[in-house]
């Protein structure tokens, strides 16, 4: 059961540096509200519980994996929202390359996690760490000595995800939508490599219902937030990858899921 927390919110917006400590903001996922905004101060609500969880993050497709995976764990967790813009270098204290934050993580990227004060990096390397700390009976994985075929399975899809999918999407989207200049040759090399990256999830699905050993796994979080919005591409996936498209809307339907997706 997630334990019932007030529903607050605190961002750093713009200004003067803040300080070594986190602004943090904590709340019942399932009652979410946007930032408060305004021009240069810090809007501060008082929660009156903490985790020992804290999710470092921004509303993107490696960020959205862990809290989805923390909704499906029903774990409390604190949120802080960071700032990914290089133009808040310097003048966001939640920005990701701010001192503090790059002793959580030193690649200066999100998401990342502090459990109990250890810190874990990486969206992979995160979920996987949850698994062993919340999943104790395997709901998201399988047992690496009872049942290691099936792990290796959600691992090598995790691996697909984490080397191929995310990086090759992420390009595309960086080439097609968001560079200063149009460079076809970039266009069309990672939107042709992410078109093959999907086609191999699509024969995987054709034949599973989902990636790893037929189980709604970790591997499938990992991936799904890459696949969810491919319309931003020009890709169709009810024509081009049909069971694909099955898959997406099949864990899109999940209530943790769609909570997940609206953190931060």
């Amino acid at each position: 059961m997630k334990r019932v927390r007030a529903n607050h919110w605190i961002f750093a917006l713009s200004g003067q540096q803040l300080g070594r400590c986190p602004i943090h903001l904590s709340r019942p996922r399932s009652f979410y509200k946007p930032p408060l905004k305004t021009s240069s101060r810090t809007i501060t609500h008082h929660s009156t519980m903490s985790s020992s969880l804290t999710l470092y993050t921004a509303p993107t497709p490696n960020g959205h994996p862990i809290a989805i995976f923390l909704e499906e764990l029903g774990v409390p967790y604190d949120v802080v929202r960071m700032s990914i813009s290089d133009a808040d270098i310097g003048k966001v204290h939640n920005q990701v390359k701010s001192p503090w934050y790059l002793e959580i993580n030193p690649n200066g990227r999100i998401p990342a996690i502090t459990h109990n004060g250890f810190n874990v990096f990486e969206t992979s390397a995160i979920l996987l760490y949850l698994a062993g700390q919340f999943d104790k009976d395997n709901k998201f994985g399988f047992d690496p000595i009872k049942d290691p075929q099936s792990y290796s399975e959600v691992m090598q899809w995790i691996m697909f995800a984490h080397g191929g999918v995310g990086p090759m999407k992420g390009q595309a989207g960086h080439f097609y939508k968001f560079a200063p200049e149009r460079i076809p040759y970039a266009i069309t090399r990672y939107l042709n490599e992410t078109r093959r990256l999907y086609s191999v999830l699509e024969t995987r699905l054709s034949k599973h219902e989902y990636l790893a050993a037929d189980k709604y796994t970790i591997a499938d979080i990992k991936t799904v937030t890459w696949v969810y919005h491919s319309e931003g591409l020009d890709i169709d996936l009810e024509k081009e990858f049909p069971s694909l498209k099955a898959w997406v809307d099949r864990i899109s339907a999940r209530e943790a899921f769609k909570k997940g997706m609206q953190v931060p």
